[in-house]
C-alpha cells in the first residue's frame, strides 16, 4: 500500500528513554486510549519483560504483542520489539548507568530501524543526558546524535499549534554562545526553520523573528557588539534577498507583549532564551521536533522528572502530542513531495499546526 494513501497506517517507533523516569510511563498511557492506534502502528524499542515491569509497577492496563522485528508489527495492537534479553532492575526516581545503557540501547535500535525505513516515524521519550554518556556515546543529547545519524543540518524545534521556537544554538554552556554564534550559522539555522515551516508544517511563506543575543539586543552596541555585528547584518542580509526575517527583538519583553503572534516562527539564540518561554506558555503541550533531518522526529517537552516517576502521576499530554506531531509532519512531507514532483499542477498548501 503506498504511504501517500490516507488509508496507509504509520508505523511510529518508540525509544523508551531513562527507564528511572517517566518516559514509559507516558507513552504507555498515550495508548491506553484504543483510539490512538487508529491513526498508527506504535512500536516500542525494549523487551517484553521490561515492558510488563514497567506495566506491573505503574498499574497500567495496557496490552502488547512482543515481536523480533519492526517488520512483524501488528495493526491495532501495541507492538514491542525485543531489542535486549537481559533484565534491567527498575530503580525509579534514580539516575544509575545501567539505566542509560539501557536508553541508548533502545534509542540506537530504533534510529537504525527509521534509516532502514523499517518504521515511519520516531518518538524518544526523555533520557538523562549525564548517564548516557560512555565510550560510544558522547553525545549531549538526542539532537547531535540523530544530526549525525540522520544526516543534515538540524535545528532543535519546539512546536505547539500556536508558537514556534526554534534554537541557534542548543546544548552549549551559555558562556560559550556568543563566539558560537556566526553569520553562517544564523543563515544555515534559519534555511533549516524556513524549509521546514514550509514543507512539515505547510506555512506557504514563513515570517521569521530572531531574538537578540544580549539584553536589549545590545543597545546599538551598549550592551555587547555581537548584535550589531552579526545578527543585524544577516537578518539585513536574508530580507534583501526576500526572506520574511525581522529583527533582532529583546527577548525580555517579545514574548510577554504578544510579538510572538504575529510570526510563524521564532530562532531564538541560545537554549534558555527559546525554552523558559516556550513553555511557560505550553508546558505539557509542547513538542521538540528536529527539523532539518531527512527522518521525522518529536519528542514531549519534558525531561525524566525523576521525583515523579514509578508513581503514576506523570501526564501524557505531551507525549500524545509528539505522536500526533510526527503523524502530521509526515503526512505534510508526503503531501508537499507529491505536490511538488509535478511543477504544472496546481498547488495549494493548507496551513496546518
Amino acid at each position: 500500500m503506498e504511504k501517500q494513501k490516507e488509508s496507509y497506517k504509520i508505523k511510529l517507533g518508540i525509544s523508551v528513554g531513562d527507564l528511572n523516569g517517566i518516559g514509559c510511563e507516558v507513552a504507555l498511557k498515550s495508548f491506553l486510549d484504543h483510539r490512538m492506534l487508529d491513526f498508527c502502528t506504535p512500536i516500542f524499542f525494549a523487551s517484553n519483560k521490561t515492558i510488563s515491569e514497567q506495566k506491573k509497577a505503574l498499574g497500567l492496563d495496557i496490552g502488547f504483542t512482543g515481536i523480533n522485528h519492526p517488520s512483524k508489527a501488528i495493526k491495532g495492537k501495541v507492538n514491542v520489539v525485543n531489542v535486549w534479553k537481559e533484565s534491567p532492575k527498575l530503580e525509579f526516581g534514580k539516575a544509575t548507568q545501567e539505566g542509560g545503557t539501557f536508553a541508548i540501547t533502545s534509542l540506537t535500535a530504533a534510529v537504525d530501524a527509521l534509516k532502514k525505513d523499517e518504521i515511519d516515524v520516531l518518538v524518544t521519550a526523555p533520557i538523562n543526558k549525564n548517564n548516557i554518556q560512555s565510550d560510544t556515546f558522547s553525545f549531549p543529547g538526542h539532537t547531535d546524535y540523530l544530526a549525525r545519524e540522520l544526516g543534515g543540518e538540524s535545528v532543535m524545534f519546539m512546536v505547539t499549534d500556536t508558537i514556534k521556537v526554534g534554537l541557534l544554538t542548543d546544548h552549549i554552556a551559555v558562556k560559550d554562545v556568543a563566539e558560537t554564534i556566526t553569520t553562517k550559522l544564523i543563515r544555515d539555522k534559519f534555511f533549516v526553520l524556513m524549509e521546514s515551516l514550509i514543507k512539515d508544517f505547510g506555512i506557504r511563506r514563513p515570517k521569521i523573528a530572531l531574538l537578540g543575543i544580549n539584553p536589549h539586543s545590545g543597545d546599538n552596541g551598549t550592551i555587547g557588539e555581537e548584535d550589531e555585528k552579526i545578527v543585524k547584518p544577516a537578518i539585513a542580509e536574508l530580507y534583501k534577498e526576500g526572506h520574511l526575517v525581522f529583527g533582532p527583538y529583546s527577548a525580555d519583553s517579545f514574548f510577554g507583549s504578544q510579538k510572538h503572534t504575529n510570526f510563524d516562527a521564532i530562532l531564538a539564540a541560545y537554549h534558555d532564551q527559546g525554552l523558559v518561554p516556550f513553555k511557560t506558555l505550553s508546558f505539557g503541550k509542547g513538542v521538540n521536533f528536529t527539523a532539518g533531518l531527512s527522518k521525522v522526529r518529536t519528542s514531549p517537552d519534558h525531561g525524566t522528572a525523576y521525583e515523579i516517576a514509578g508513581k503514576g502521576i506523570a501526564d501524557e499530554s505531551s507525549f500524545k502530542e509528539a505522536v500526533f506531531t510526527a503523524i502530521r509532519v509526515f503526512r505534510n512531507r508526503l503531501d508537499y513531495t507529491e505536490m511538488t514532483k509535478n511543477p504544472l499542477k496546481k498547488q495549494h498548501i493548507k496551513r496546518t499546526a
